[in-house]
């Protein structure tokens, strides 16, 4: 609380009372309304400095707006960002509220510790796909309380995404699952997620293998595309946690926007990979676009 009040240069007791919180507890991931120094909320049309820990989703939810809007506004065509860019908070309303045709009458859902959206999807019988879609993310980021649009499970709702139309057989998904387990055994979930999607997204790719043995078993001018494969940590069981990673990957999840290989910065030898365009950082993991 002390932090954020000075940052933004008001008092406390001010951020108390806009957002009635008795205490100076705080949560990752919760969203604050600021209290402009005149009393009632920031405006929006103001700019903004990226800070350490900054995602455009975070800033988003900070002023208000959408994610869309932000990308408008500043010409952004990815979600990287850089600290001490200057970004411009649009004005609220620019994009029209996500909403189904089909559904005049949209289901909220609100999330709750443990949610991911591949489970949401699950459980209320729509995809992936559609959720971000009718929600307008570009992340899997979720948080506590954050209120979700469920599409119809008709119309543009009920659509699979097309880009991840895998037909795995049971080895291919347990191959993948035991890549994810050496490779991020010991990683957020959703580092799991992402290193799932990589490969997947390596498949799509004409420049590798079309399968996901092809990709994961891939040596080029005799090194191994995976350590694991080549010092025989892919041969251990998969574990339940990589399994459903791998699962919510090929509904359509890519935590990693979109990257093509990750590595760990601290045990990575090279310099070819910490030359890529890194798309995003999970855990100990960087994540990049070849």
């Amino acid at each position: 609380m002390y932090l954020i009040s000075q940052r933004y240069g008001i008092s406390i007791q001010d951020l108390k009372a806009t957002n009635g919180l008795r205490n100076d507890y705080l949560q990752v991931g919760q969203v604050v309304q600021i209290p402009s120094k005149q009393g009632g909320a920031v405006q929006t049309g103001q700019s903004y400095t990226v800070r350490s820990g900054d995602t455009l989703y975070m800033i988003a939810q900070r002023f208000g707006v959408t994610v869309a809007d932000l990308r408008t506004a500043n010409n952004l065509h990815s979600d990287l960002l850089m600290i001490g860019q200057v970004l411009t908070i649009p004005g609220k309303g620019t994009s029209p509220s996500p909403s189904n045709p089909s559904n005049p009458a949209p289901l909220y859902y609100t999330v709750r510790p443990g949610d991911t959206l591949y489970l949401i999807s699950q459980r209320l019988g729509t995809t992936v796909a559609a959720l971000r879609a009718a929600n307008d993310l570009w992340t899997d980021y979720l948080s506590v309380g954050q209120r979700l649009v469920i599409p119809g499970k008709s119309g543009s709702g009920s659509q699979t995404n097309p880009k991840n139309n895998f037909n795995l057989s049971a080895q291919e998904r347990d191959l993948l699952a035991r890549l994810v387990t050496a490779e991020a055994g010991g990683e957020p979930y959703r580092g799991q997620v992402a290193v799932a999607a990589t490969v997947l997204n390596r498949v799509k790719d004409p420049r590798y293998p079309n399968t996901v043995s092809g990709v994961i078993y891939q040596v080029t001018n005799g090194i191994y595309q995976y350590e694991p494969v080549q010092n025989g940590y892919i041969n251990r069981p998969a574990t339940a946690s990589a399994k459903k990673a791998v699962e919510e990957a090929l509904a359509g999840s890519d935590p990693s926007n979109g990257a093509n290989g990750f590595f760990n910065p601290r045990t990575a030898i090279g310099s070819w990979v910490r030359s890529q365009p890194v798309t995003v950082v999970i855990g100990n993991h960087v994540f990049f676009k070849s």
